[in-house]
């Protein structure tokens, strides 16, 4: 059966406090999916976010992000005495620093609270919290802490190589562990019961894992042998793209690039650690930069742009081979975009997996008329665009007059004749044959240049701060397209 679906940044939904929660406003987001007959709730990476905000760039690949984590929920479970006050509500710009600051005491309380009720020694706190990687984690963002949260490559001897020594902790950063793997027990038991509640409306959660891990990560941290370092710790190679349409210098992303000889001799266990943990949180899984599974982009470190550089192959079928092996039944997505050889579609192809169309970079508008360049096929998943273009109305607004002139033509040809722009740019996405059909949020709203979450090669503000202050103009555009995305649910397909 054709699916379709939503791509919305948890970040991104209404709340009380500035920033997207797993509390009652993601309930109400579920059910207005399944009201409209969405089958599909697309995220980004959800794991703690460092250098400049980016889901890319988390201090860890398994731990969740505590600014997602409902205060309303702990206020209900007896956590915090009272409710905490609104905070930012009507905001559409997500201030991060601004909420952890006024979240913090609300957390810090509630672990307090957790702690004199004893309630630690519950079976299955316990249980979540011998999973090695949470003790880990929890050391990581302690000493992070103090070391003043600079990079761990830059901290003193004894706390920088403490995964290998693992000398003894004080009292204080002890206490500071426990309530970082308190942190972790609460965002896994809050976002399990909201995937219970999506599963149960019938609608799927795709999660995002991105191809690499950040350097300032308890992954690299605790993990030095994975990846290509220098004696302190530094990165030798890094991760990027050279240049495209994006940047004319390339991309310089500054992931440390994988040591892919030693992952080997380990059976990649790092990557079916991660791809299991994932599993367990998402119903399907997109990888950002799948094709870094045939060839990788390595910039010596030194370089300040990412215009030095070389491909590299990677041993992404025996990767593949090994996750097949021992994770049957994970659906993984491929993020195959750009500028692709080959044998990255073959890798694609060869486990069958669903690729990605980009409709606003395949309507080609260049010659006498306008046509759509890709051509469409079951197993694939089709996009208005994603949180790296411009939304959609955006892209449509900076075509010259003749271009738009050529895409309302073309739509007209196909019979989408009825409705403004976007409505029959959505209604021609949304008849595609592939089996999936996802638009971001920001689409469906018709936002603008408002609606642009991140712009690729550069870090910081205003990306990843979008925000939907409400439900309202929600509810009301995807009443409009209810019975598109009704059609395409009951449409034939591959099952």
């Amino acid at each position: 059966m054709k699916k379709s679906g939503i791509l919305m940044p948890a970040a991104s939904l209404p709340s009380r406090t500035g920033v997207g929660e797993m509390g009652a406003e993601a309930s109400r987001f579920i059910q207005l999916l399944r009201e409209n007959g969405v089958k599909i709730w697309q995220i980004l990476p959800m794991n703690p976010v460092g250098y400049g905000n980016s889901p890319y760039q988390p201090y860890s690949s398994c731990a969740g992000d505590e600014i997602y984590i409902s205060l309303d929920a702990l206020y209900e479970e007896g956590l915090l005495k009272e409710k905490a006050e609104n905070f930012r509500e009507n905001s559409v710009q997500i201030d991060y620093d601004a909420v952890r600051a006024f979240k913090e005491p609300y957390l810090r309380a509630a672990f307090q609270a957790f702690c004199e009720q004893d309630r630690q020694k519950e079976d299955v706190y316990k249980e979540f919290i011998s999973q090695s990687w949470v003790y880990e984690y929890g050391v990581f963002r302690a000493l992070k802490k103090e070391q003043g949260g600079i990079c761990w490559n830059e901290w003193t001897a004894e706390a920088k190589n403490w995964p290998d020594t693992r000398t003894a902790l004080s009292e204080e950063t002890e206490t500071e562990v426990q309530y970082q793997m308190f942190l972790q027990y609460v965002f896994f038991c809050q976002w399990m019961r909201l995937k219970e509640e999506a599963n149960a409306a019938g609608i799927q959660i795709m999660g995002d894992v991105p191809f690499y891990v950040g350097v300032d990560s308890v992954d690299v941290w605790a993990g030095k042998q994975n990846f290509l370092l220098d004696e302190d710790g530094r990165p030798v190679f890094i991760a990027g793209v050279p240049p495209d349409s994006f940047s004319a210098t390339g991309q310089r992303w500054g992931n440390p690039i994988y040591n892919w000889e030693h992952m080997e001799e380990n059976g990649y266990q790092f990557w079916v650690d991660r791809i299991e943990y994932s599993s367990r949180l998402f119903d399907s899984i997109r990888i950002d930069h799948f094709r870094a599974f045939d060839t990788f982009w390595k910039i010596p470190a030194s370089c300040p742009t990412a215009m030095e550089g070389e491909w590299i192959e990677a041993p992404g079928y025996e990767v593949l081979d090994t996750l097949k092996a021992k994770l049957p039944g994970v659906e993984l997505v491929a993020e195959d975009l750009g500028d692709l050889r080959p044998e990255v579609l073959e890798l694609k192809d060869h486990y069958h997996l669903k690729g990605m169309k980009i409709l606003m970079s395949c309507i080609e508008t260049r010659g006498k008329y306008a046509y759509d360049s890709f051509h469409d096929v079951e197993n694939m998943i089709v996009y208005t665009g994603t949180h790296d273009n411009d939304t959609l109305m955006e892209w449509y607004g900076n075509l010259t007059c003749a271009a738009r002139r050529k895409v309302r033509r073309f739509l007209a040809r196909q019979g989408f004749r009825q409705g403004s722009v976007k409505d029959r740019l959505l209604a021609y996405m949304l008849n595609s044959p592939a089996e999936y059909a996802i638009v971001p949020m920001a689409d469906i709203l018709g936002q603008g240049s408002e609606g642009h979450i991140n712009t690729p090669g550069t870090v910081g503000s205003p990306n990843w701060e979008w925000r939907m202050p409400d439900f309202a103009l929600a509810e009301k555009e995807m009443k409009k397209y209810r019975n598109l995305l009704l059609h395409r649910s009951a449409m034939n397909g591959p099952t």
